[in-house]
């Protein structure tokens, strides 16, 4: 009975602990998500190059890499679960410290040549024809040092590391503490169940930012009446700091469950007495103390003369970087190719893409554990599902939009193609004697469905209406059968572009769920080629090359690729560039989608070594045992001859006798 009682027990714990892991998994990937979410935000707000915002990106593996190895192997000597606690209040701090800025930043101010003011009566912005001195403005030495001020982007980056250092237990130290204290036929489903709890963190992340985004970052301290731009806009800035504090909150109650968990557990269906147990390890303690470093060495190079590990560990981190490649830029690779908000892109993003990925991890978590599926059979499970959804997302190819038509960039302003490599000049003969900032970017659709970068470029010399309501009228460039005029804001993109988004969504959808089906196949041939003792530091060196050949370049050398599609810098008060505003569309979906693709095709080269190596394993292990049959039946026939021989002797020796 007592033994029944201690099973029930060690079975509840955990469970317990099954539960608090979620719960972290939930809020490290929540605040991660947000993160992603708000870098179109963070860009436009600091003024910032993509190439500067995959930075801020990648630093959150910067801060992975200052401890990953010592925890993954040292935290396993000690209280892992303390560990993990002190982790997620460490990522509450860090979200704090990103949201920082905010609070000790002026109120945003965004390019315009419009007056943001109800009351004011300027029409400098026009087309003023009978000035004969071109406007440019007044740079203001203090306005100059205000703009100094954009370098509080590294309060996000700093505390991108901080958060990168608080999860760097959570995973390792978790998996290896389920992999010792779960029933080995358990562990598939717990982790299906960790990797499940890992996507409803970003599906609440991503709504969280949605939400958030549509909110003006200034809110409560500026009258919104008076903005002349929209989500919508490429120079919207959303509340990106209200969810930081939101997700410092979650972090930090996320640990407090961790800090009434025991330090180990009996094996479950393995019970023994647990007084037994701490004895054993107050016994070891000291050894453990003395030799906590002797074995660091021999388990490494155990690692890395494991083929399957090794070529693994190739294929992850070839894989690792087009997914974030694919995950970290989705949302702006929607807005630029599809014409959506940032709002809407990080909505559709959560919804579309996230639950078949629960699903799928949840499925393929059920399917080992249903049918006990073994190392050779799961490697091709894995293989196979992951190849098909190779193929089925480069069907994204064809999901194609054309550029935005803007006048002078994209399209002539007769609304003719041009190539957009070419030298572009946004003057034409209906505006050069406008006296036009040809340089500020806030942008007015014509009545023609074609796009001008500001009003006075569009050559318009009368306007009505305030905000974001304003209109434009007696327009000389736009060339329109009716009254030649213009409204706020980019032209909307073309119904061809909205039914092409629902083609990308599903397909995306599809992808998802049959790639998250291949991970936890996969990640057990991973688990299962390590043995017992190399678990919890194979887990955190997988994670630290991965993070260090994939997680932090990543986003920084395809930021880069995406600043070379770039066709119009935004302009700051004295001059500097500031966030791009568009994208040659075409040219950032062959980089977007052609870069992911290569790098997943290298990556299934050294997953089919596995599989032959795996293949020749089994088949040798299959001819061995069939070998130790064949020498059993021929055992068992010589015994049976031999006692066949013996009963006639005894026989013939019993007649003599008699």
């Amino acid at each position: 009975m007592r033994e029944t009682d201690k099973q029930i027990k060690c079975i509840s714990k955990i469970k317990m602990f099954l539960l608090a892991l979620m719960c972290a998994y939930v809020s490290k990937t929540l605040s991660g998500s947000f993160l992603n979410s708000i870098l179109t935000q963070l860009e436009r707000q600091f003024n910032l190059s993509t190439t500067l915002v995959g930075l801020i990106n990648g630093s959150f593996e910067i801060g992975n890499l200052l401890l990953m190895v010592f925890v993954s192997y040292f935290g396993t000597k000690m209280h892992r679960p303390m560990l993990i606690a002190v982790g997620c209040m460490t990522m509450g701090i860090g979200c704090f410290l990103q949201s920082l800025p905010h609070f000790l930043m002026d109120p945003y101010e965004y390019e315009t040549t419009v007056s943001k003011t109800s009351n004011s009566s300027s029409n400098d912005f026009l087309c003023m024809r009978k000035e004969t001195q071109i406007f440019t403005p007044a740079e203001d030495p203090s306005e100059c040092t205000n703009e100094v001020k954009s370098s509080m982007w590294l309060y996000v980056l700093v505390g991108n590391v901080i958060r990168g250092i608080g999860e760097t237990p959570i995973k390792p130290l978790g998996i290896s503490y389920i992999e010792d204290f779960a029933k080995t036929e358990n562990s598939p489903l717990y982790i299906g169940c960790l990797e499940t709890g890992a996507i409803i963190g970003p599906l609440i992340g991503f709504l969280l930012g949605s939400y958030c985004v549509k909110m003006y970052v200034d809110i409560g301290s500026v009258n919104t009446d008076d903005l002349t731009i929209t989500p919508a806009d490429t120079r919207w800035v959303g509340a990106w700091w209200l969810g930081l504090l939101v997700c410092a909150g979650v972090n930090v109650l996320s640990g407090v469950p961790f800090l009434f968990l025991p330090k180990s557990l009996p094996k479950v269906g393995l019970e023994t007495n647990m007084s037994i147990i701490e004895e054993d390890e107050r016994n070891e303690t000291k050894a453990e103390k003395r030799d906590i470093t002797i074995d660091f060495l021999p388990l490494m190079k155990s690692l890395f003369c494991n083929r399957i590990y090794v070529l693994f560990l190739v294929t992850s981190i070839l894989q690792f970087n087009a997914f974030v490649i694919m995950f970290s830029f989705l949302p702006k690779y929607m807005e630029q190719q599809y014409g959506i908000s940032a709002s809407e892109a990080i909505f559709l993003m959560g919804i579309y893409n996230l639950p078949p990925v629960c699903f799928g991890y949840l499925a393929g978590g059920f399917i080992m554990k249903k049918f006990k599926i073994n190392m050779k059979q799961a490697a091709y499970i894995a293989f196979c599902t992951s190849l098909l959804d190779y193929f089925l997302n480069m069907l994204c190819f064809l999901t194609v939009c054309d550029n935005s038509p803007v006048a002078g960039l994209t399209v002539s302003y007769e609304g003719t193609q041009q190539n957009v490599n070419m030298e572009r000049n946004v003057l034409a003969d209906c505006n050069i004697d406008c006296n036009c900032q040809d340089k500020i970017w806030d942008p007015v659709c014509g009545n023609n469905n074609l796009s001008y970068m500001s009003a006075c470029l569009a050559g318009c010399e009368a306007y009505f209406g305030t905000g974001v309501n304003m209109g434009f009228q007696n327009c000389s460039c736009i060339k329109s059968s009716k009254n030649a005029s213009a409204s706020l804001g980019l032209c909307g993109s073309r119904p061809a572009c909205s039914l092409m988004l629902q083609y990308f969504l599903i397909l995306s959808a599809l992808s998802s769920f049959i790639y998250s089906l291949a991970a936890i196949p996969g990640y057990m041939v991973f688990l299962r080629s390590l043995k017992p003792k190399e678990k919890a530091l194979g887990v955190g060196l997988h994670m630290l090359c991965t993070r260090i050949f994939a997680g932090i370049p990543a986003p920084i050398y395809f930021g880069a690729l995406i600043d070379y599609t770039c066709l119009h810098w935004g302009t700051l008060r004295c001059g500097k560039s500031g966030a791009c505003r568009i994208y040659d569309s075409i040219n950032f979906r062959t980089i977007y989608l052609g870069l992911s693709t290569i790098l997943r095709g290298v990556g299934y080269v050294p997953a089919m070594i596995i599989l032959f190596i795996l293949r020749k394993q089994f088949q040798s292990a299959e001819s061995n045992a069939t070998v130790m049959e064949t020498v059993v039946k021929r055992k068992e026939k010589e015994d049976k001859e031999i006692n066949k021989r013996s009963v006639y002797l005894i026989e013939n020796d019993i007649q003599t006798k008699f």
